[in-house]
């Protein structure tokens, strides 16, 4: 595995696991400028030694004197992933405001690509769901190309102390069950299959999104567009059309059902009808226009 050089300043996402402990040791042996290295960690309060988790990741913090930024909450053992995921998250991203930091790094590796593929496979998803966990503008992730036991090997020959998340081992979730009972028996010819599909799939979107971008500049003015020539195309056209104008204007979490519902009610909605997307986000339909009103937030 190489050492990461960071050359802007980053806010890290430290769990404390063997994952980003590896990550974490990367960067300090690739980046010269420490001031770069912005560690962040959440005690969801989930598990009850989930604070010996703060006390790792704090030391090494300390050892390498690094920034470090942390909030424990307590959302208690029954906390849906999406609920952690999301708490996490806002909080890592405060840190990033507060910083000034370029984006955020996460310890994410191919193990969680293929599980991420899985998952949305199982719950019905669209071309991006295929490619969801991918690095972008937002999210830096360094370690997409590396297995799981790769990441664990590192650790053991550089002596890294980590700790074990003991709530891993439930398979009441979705992508517990998974990485226990469907990757562990993957093949290596499989599991080669599935990171073909995903890069195949990304290059895809990129063509797709590069159509959408022209559609959007040529037919889109003043956040409107013509009615008539929105309802000329198939039902699956016109979702990508609006997903990609909502997405230009803020907004990037919605789910499948949000833009089919709102595709069907702007066929049908009569002049006059304000048409709701999402918290800050409305049409206005008008006789020959679907205006986009974007409210302060």
């Amino acid at each position: 595995m190489k050492p990461i050089n960071l050359t802007n300043k980053y806010v890290l996402a430290i769990s404390g696991g063997v994952d980003s402990v590896t990550l974490l040791d990367l960067v300090i042996k690739g980046t010269l400028d420490k001031s770069n290295i912005i560690i962040a960690h959440v005690d969801h309060g989930i598990r009850e030694d989930s604070y010996k988790d703060l006390d790792l990741v704090k030391d090494l913090a300390q050892k390498y004197d690094l920034a470090f930024y942390y909030k424990v909450l307590e959302l208690g053992p029954n906390t849906s992933e999406v609920k952690a995921r999301n708490y996490r998250y806002n909080f890592l991203n405060n840190v990033l405001a507060q910083t000034n930091a370029k984006s955020l790094i996460t310890a994410h590796h191919q193990d969680d690509l293929i599980e991420t593929i899985l998952i949305n496979l199982i719950r019905g998803t669209n071309r991006r769901g295929l490619t969801s966990l991918s690095s972008n503008q937002k999210i830096f992730r360094p370690l997409l190309n590396y297995s799981k036991q790769e990441i664990i090997n590192y650790a053991k020959e550089n002596k890294l102390q980590w700790r074990e998340d003991s709530t891993n081992n439930n398979t009441d979730y979705l992508r517990n069950y998974l990485r226990l009972k469907v990757l562990n028996n993957l093949s290596k010819n499989n599991r080669q299959k599935i990171i073909s599909i995903n890069e195949s799939q990304k290059n895809l979107n990129q063509k797709i999104d590069l159509i959408l971008e022209n559609i959007y500049n040529q037919n889109i003015k003043d956040n409107k567009l013509d009615r008539l020539w929105f309802s000329s195309f198939d039902f699956k056209i016109q979702k990508e059309i609006l997903a990609y104008w909502l997405r230009r204007n803020g907004l990037l979490e919605f789910n499948a059902k949000q833009i089919e519902r709102t595709v069907n009610s702007l066929k049908v909605a009569t002049p006059g009808a304000i048409i709701e997307v999402s918290k800050g986000y409305n049409f206005d339909i008008q006789r020959k226009l679907l205006a986009l009103q974007v409210l302060e937030r």
